[in-house]
């Protein structure tokens, strides 16, 4: 956000604040902190607060060391870990179809987060993606595990917010170590943008992942793919960015792997 004069963690921060505001305010029922740090969830949503804000980090160090593509394929790419976690756990189908429309996902979301001609080059600061991977499918399976075994049917929202309170707190402590407090009008704009689509994307997952019908698998695949290919079109269309023959390549078979894995 440097090109528009945004200071990126002023934003973060703000947009976990706002998250979590929405979340206390969507919560149906009494809250109180004695109740809340005694959830069985607590210990869960206070480790999902610390990776949001630090694989935030490493994803911004991944894109400073080793380019915007490699942060965007290592971070996506974990989608593989709550895959994986989803069929062996939870003893999830695993179709013939729905394994080739998972491979095509991977693929997709490979093809289709590299942003210029030139070859990702993984092993320069190699200890940086690998990071961001196992760090980013982590956030998505503990999600999952916590959501089915600890929260009950209507702690959602509380649950969401606790999580974006204390990655708040955490980006709060960040800024104030970074001498960064000065907060612009242009971070609080941006702060509140993302706050309310980062707790609707939380929320709306967790309410997926509750859902009889769906499996994670299946969920987490479309959810990274459908990302990912909707992210490019709107650099397409909105900010003119270049596509390559690769990221069209890679929308066709983001559109053949939600097909296949939804169908499955």
């Amino acid at each position: 956000m440097s090109k528009y004069n945004i200071n990126t963690l002023q934003v973060i921060a703000i947009n976990y604040f706002v998250a979590c505001f929405i979340g206390i305010t969507a919560f149906q029922g009494n809250i109180t902190v004695e109740n809340t740090l005694q959830s069985d969830w607590f210990l869960g949503a206070i480790f999902l607060g610390f990776l949001f804000i630090s694989i935030f980090f490493v994803m911004a160090m991944t894109a400073q060391k080793n380019g915007v593509s490699v942060a965007s394929v290592a971070s996506k790419m974990s989608v593989v870990i709550p895959i994986i976690f989803g069929i062996y756990v939870y003893n999830e189908g695993t179709g013939l179809q729905k394994i080739i429309g998972i491979i095509l996902a991977l693929l997709a979301v490979y093809l289709t987060s590299v942003k210029s001609a030139a070859e990702i080059n993984f092993k320069k600061n190699l200890l940086l993606p690998i990071i961001l991977f196992f760090g980013s499918g982590t956030i998505d399976t503990s999600i999952k595990y916590i959501e089915t075994t600890y929260v009950p049917d209507n702690g959602i929202p509380l649950f969401s917010a606790s999580i974006f309170g204390i990655a708040a707190i955490l980006g709060l402590i960040a800024l104030i170590t970074k001498k960064a407090f000065k907060i612009t009008k242009k971070a609080v704009i941006g702060g509140l943008l993302l706050g309310v689509v980062n707790y609707g994307s939380i929320y709306f997952l967790l309410k997926a992942l509750d859902h009889e019908l769906f499996e994670s698998s299946t969920l987490f695949t479309v959810n990274h793919v459908a990302i990912v290919m909707f992210s490019t079109l709107i650099g397409l269309f909105v900010f003119k960015e270049h596509l390559t023959r690769k990221n069209w390549i890679g929308i066709v078979l983001a559109i053949i792997a939600i097909i296949l894995v939804t169908l499955a």
